[in-house]
């Protein structure tokens, strides 16, 4: 079960682009809540307390305490903007849940021990991650902060799928509700020694084809001049 963090904010009545502005210039971020059948609130949140919230996983991708003007609300972070350069937060929206209802969520994917496994420790070997979160279903109280992918034992040419994570207790997977073809690889293992060398012989191959070219139009060309003298 993963831990609840809380982030302190204030309502806020002025909205629209000058307001927002007004607040960013003064060192906050706006920001919504809406969800569960309530009226969406607009509330403010000290820039730092995000900024510094924002660096870690948890804040994306768990149930935070939402403490507004002392009430605390249970929210996930459901959309955010950020400034194009700048390390600003220009806007948050915040989902309210109902802990007895299901959530969906993606969450991080944490790999554990692939320096080593077999295929980390073989040269020529290609580890790609092809996902790193995955979308999950379940309670507020058992949504994990991430999900851990062993791959201790990972081999050359092994391909792990989606089915084969080891999900905590209550946690389900959504995609694999819809088909065998939604069971897409989360690591592959790929061999690239093989292919390299296979390049390398097709280009010695056409190196050796172009020099056979080259030895037999020689003779041909020795044997023209002669005839031009004439």
């Amino acid at each position: 079960m993963a831990k609840t963090h809380e982030i302190k904010a204030q309502s806020r009545k002025d909205e629209g682009k000058g307001a927002s502005r007004r607040l960013r210039h003064a060192g906050f971020v706006p920001a919504v809540v809406y969800g569960t059948g309530q009226d969406p609130q607009s509330i403010q949140i000290e820039h730092n307390t995000i900024l510094l919230a924002a660096k870690h996983e948890w804040f994306f991708s768990s149930v935070l305490d939402l403490n507004v003007d002392g009430k605390v609300e249970k929210v996930l972070v459901r959309d955010w903007q950020k400034h194009p350069y700048k390390q600003l937060m220009m806007h948050m929206d915040f989902l309210r849940i109902d802990e007895n209802a299901k959530v969906r969520v993606n969450v991080p994917l944490h790999f554990l021990n692939q320096e080593s496994s077999t295929a980390g420790k073989t040269s020529g070997v290609v580890i790609s991650h092809n996902l790193t979160e995955v979308e999950i279903s379940c309670l507020p109280k058992d949504l994990p902060e991430f999900i851990e992918l062993d791959l201790g034992k990972l081999e050359a040419g092994e391909i792990i799928h989606l089915s084969q994570l080891k999900l905590p207790p209550n946690v389900e997977l959504p995609a694999l509700q819809l088909g065998e073809a939604h069971d897409i690889p989360v690591v592959t293992v790929n061999m690239v020694k093989e292919s390299a060398e296979d390049a390398a012989e097709d280009a010695a191959a056409e190196a050796e084809a172009e020099a056979a070219k080259a030895a037999a139009a020689k003779p041909a060309k020795a044997a023209a001049k002669p005839a031009d003298k004439k």
